[in-house]
């Protein structure tokens, strides 16, 4: 670990003094490898369970389906056949099922989704569709839509149903995602989740006003709005471009992008606490990735388009690169939570509870740092 940690310290030193201000497209692929290399020799069995000190959970968790979420753009930009088979594998282990069964209404366990519909783009099987959209038809059956009562939910379920109305050229997905997308915003809390003034999100009910951080401002956690703000462009990207509410999705995210340009700090990243640096202000790799997935792909696809933004991801990326330990490990990774403290303290060699969704915002990342000029 220690030379790992004079390996990054030279690696930053060396682009500050060769004053190097775009990332490198090859060294940022190779870093993906990398850390994707790192991550599947450590896990070989794509169905082996999950076995944390709480309890044991399967493979087709949440967790395990950001991973496939970022190894899915790594693919696409650099397909390798193992890569694909690891993918195929793993829904074929899990028949193209979701924890927890078709009736379950729980985004966590929908995330899965979005890799099987990928999947089936590249094999056209019924088999790999058909579980994720018998359970999203369930939901549309409802008139129930408070389900989404934590951010994080945007980002596992959101997309799953835009994927769904693009496809299958039906409405209904878009108007049951906007209905769950507008309780989440309006009324989860009392007045909604959202914050209308400074546009940024609460984690959930629990962190609403009155309560602070220890500034006396209100608490903003950084992947929590960084699911918002991945789950905005992954809908964005999946719907045709006269779908409904797509004005409203786009808007959230011009103003929630104002809102982050300012919070970034010096070194680059963002802090687990956007608006408290003392709050466990070191480094933190998953929320700043998820901002540079979303800025990124806004530059490219013309939502944001002052420089100020260039600047910002770059300067992040370049934050991120020190993260990647010479075997590939990711550092700096704040392990599951729903606040600053929680999986504290993260550090360059603190081994987060799961290691495999912070991997997926850092492919995620690296993905649009690739595709984008």
């Amino acid at each position: 670990m220690r030379n790992n940690l004079v390996f990054t310290l030279f690696l930053v030193l060396g682009i500050s003094f060769l004053g190097i201000s775009k990332p490198n497209k090859k060294q940022i692929l190779a870093q993906m490898h990398l850390a994707n290399q790192y991550f599947q020799q450590k896990w070989p069995d794509v169905g082996k369970v999950i076995v944390s000190p709480d309890r044991t959970r399967p493979s087709n968790i949440w967790t395990r389906a950001v991973y496939y979420e970022g190894l899915m753009e790594l693919y696409k930009l650099d397909p390798q056949e193992k890569d694909l088979k690891y993918m195929t594998d793993w829904g074929n282990f899990h028949h193209w099922g979701l924890r927890d069964g078709l009736s379950t209404r729980n985004a966590d366990n929908q995330a899965c989704g979005q890799v099987y519909l990928d999947l089936f783009d590249i094999q056209a099987d019924s088999a790999r569709i058909k579980p994720i959209k018998t359970n999203i038809d369930n939901m549309l059956a409802t008139d129930k839509s408070d389900d989404w009562s934590w951010v994080d939910c945007l980002q596992m379920s959101m997309p799953v149903f835009a994927r769904l109305g693009t496809r299958f050229h039906d409405s209904r997905y878009f108007e049951k995602m906007y209905d769950l997308y507008v309780f989440t915003k309006y009324k989860h809390g009392g007045k909604g989740l959202y914050n209308p003034t400074e546009h940024l999100w609460w984690r959930d009910k629990d962190f609403v006003p009155p309560y602070k951080e220890p500034n006396g401002e209100n608490c903003y956690w950084s992947r929590g709005n960084a699911w918002v703000y991945a789950a905005l462009v992954r809908t964005l990207e999946s719907m045709p471009n006269n779908a409904p509410h797509r004005d409203e999705y786009i808007q959230d995210f011009k103003d929630m992008s104002a809102a982050l340009l300012p919070l970034q700090r010096k070194d680059g990243f963002w802090n687990v606490s956007l608006k408290d640096e003392s709050h466990f202000g070191g480094p933190e790799l998953t929320g700043t990735a998820l901002f540079v997935y979303g800025m990124k792909w806004a530059l490219r696809n013309g939502i944001l388009k002052d420089k100020k933004y260039q600047k910002a991801v770059d300067k992040a990326w370049e934050a991120m690169s020190t993260c990647v330990h010479a075997n590939g490990f990711l550092g700096y990774v704040q392990g599951t939570g729903k606040e600053p403290k929680d999986s504290q303290p993260v550090s360059f060699n603190s081994i987060p509870n799961f290691e495999d969704f912070g991997l997926g915002c850092f492919l995620l990342a690296g993905s649009e740092m690739l595709k984008s000029n």
